[in-house]
């Protein structure tokens, strides 16, 4: 018998995006663009700075496992603190859903080249991994649907989606939420909930506050704190009990936590990041889309770029490299012939579309 189980014997393992010191050393550089990894070009809120360099005092005593932020969270969203989790950023989560909720002979099911951190916690359990394919790079929710049997257990469901920026409506949902059994755990995925929480379509999850929903959300996109790992669910206190019986009993640590609650008291960073953000989508949808690439619409703080071609998708993301702009390469997603490209500060986001002009991809027709 094998000291490894197959199933991580041949899993792949995330790969993170490449950094800025690595580039800038290869290449020789000096000045480098990380539009990468969604992350925020504007830093980290100066009200969560603030809060972390108050909670270092402490650092010589154990977290209470995120219990401050969870009552702050609660009041925030009027729930009780019973109906909230707090984790090392919504990925922690997500790894602590698995090994509560899963048996051996259930399944997951999800859509094809689902954000890739799902899919490597969702494998690497070993259960039944099945996907249904996007439309027109949205969720197909009625194909999801359908595809509901008697092992599903686990339905990942990411509103915004990592790595199309696509969202699914209200109506989508409300009629998805129909046909899946009460037995069946829906994972709502809103870790850019911020960006698409003002459009109209968008079905908020804290609207549908059902018995088998969790939903997952992270300070590590708007609120620029990536680097703390800080995130948080909403869920039926069965569900959030039941989660805090394998969650590691300090996770997360103090410095995360008082950085999550200054984030939260932050409006004006909020307000701020999504104006530049606005500002960076509508550059890159309408200069992209000029230059003949063709942009998938976000709802995110990323465009994804369909290629005509896996080699195109590579000989892009090799020039962009060479002139100083890091962008995603999706093949470990399963989209080899698509790139992703995070929106950054407003020199940042100019500074890309003049390096997307000067490659010799130019002109792209893409597929899917």
């Amino acid at each position: 018998m094998p000291l490894v189980p197959p199933y991580i014997e041949t899993l792949r393992p995330y790969e993170a995006g490449r950094g800025i010191e690595e580039v800038q050393r290869e290449y020789g550089l000096t000045r480098v663009s990380k539009l990468a990894s969604n992350e925020n070009p504007l830093g980290p809120s100066p009200l969560a700075l603030q809060a972390m360099a108050r909670s270092v005092d402490g650092l010589n005593l154990y977290p209470n496992g995120g219990l401050d932020l969870r009552r702050v969270l609660a009041e925030k969203f009027d729930l009780k603190t019973e109906n909230v989790i707090a984790g090392s950023g919504s990925e922690g989560i997500m790894s602590n859903i698995i090994r509560t909720f899963l048996c051996d002979e259930d399944e997951v099911l999800t859509t094809e080249a689902a954000f890739i951190g799902f899919q490597v916690l969702a494998k690497s359990r070993g259960v039944e991994y099945r996907t249904v394919p996007y439309r027109a790079w949205h969720y197909d929710l009625a194909g999801l649907a359908r595809e509901i049997n008697e092992r599903t257990k686990i339905v990942y469901l990411a509103n915004p989606n990592n790595p199309t920026g696509t969202i699914f409506s209200k109506h989508e949902f409300d009629d998805f939420y129909r046909h899946v059994p009460e037995r069946v755990l829906i994972i709502l995925d809103e870790a850019y909930f911020e960006y698409a929480k003002d459009n109209p379509r968008y079905p908020d999850s804290m609207h549908y506050r059902y018995d088998n929903v969790i939903t997952l959300r992270t300070f590590s996109k708007i609120y620029g704190l990536a680097g703390a790992r800080i995130g948080y669910g909403f869920a039926h206190e069965d569900l959030i009990r039941n989660l805090l019986k394998v969650k590691l009993p300090f996770e997360p640590s103090s410095v995360a936590q008082a950085a999550g609650i200054g984030a939260l008291a932050d409006r004006e960073f909020l307000h701020h990041s999504l104006e530049v953000n606005a500002r960076g989508l509508k550059l890159f949808s309408a200069a992209f889309a000029e230059l003949g690439f063709r942009v998938v619409p976000s709802e995110a703080n990323f465009v994804m770029l369909v290629l005509g071609s896996p080699e195109q998708a590579d000989q892009l993301t090799h020039e962009l490299l060479t002139r100083g702009i890091i962008v995603r390469p999706l093949r470990s997603f399963g989209l080899p012939h698509c790139v992703r490209i995070s929106t950054g500060t407003d020199e940042d986001n100019q500074r890309a579309v003049e390096a997307m002009s000067s490659t010799s991809i130019r002109s792209c027709v893409g597929f899917g």
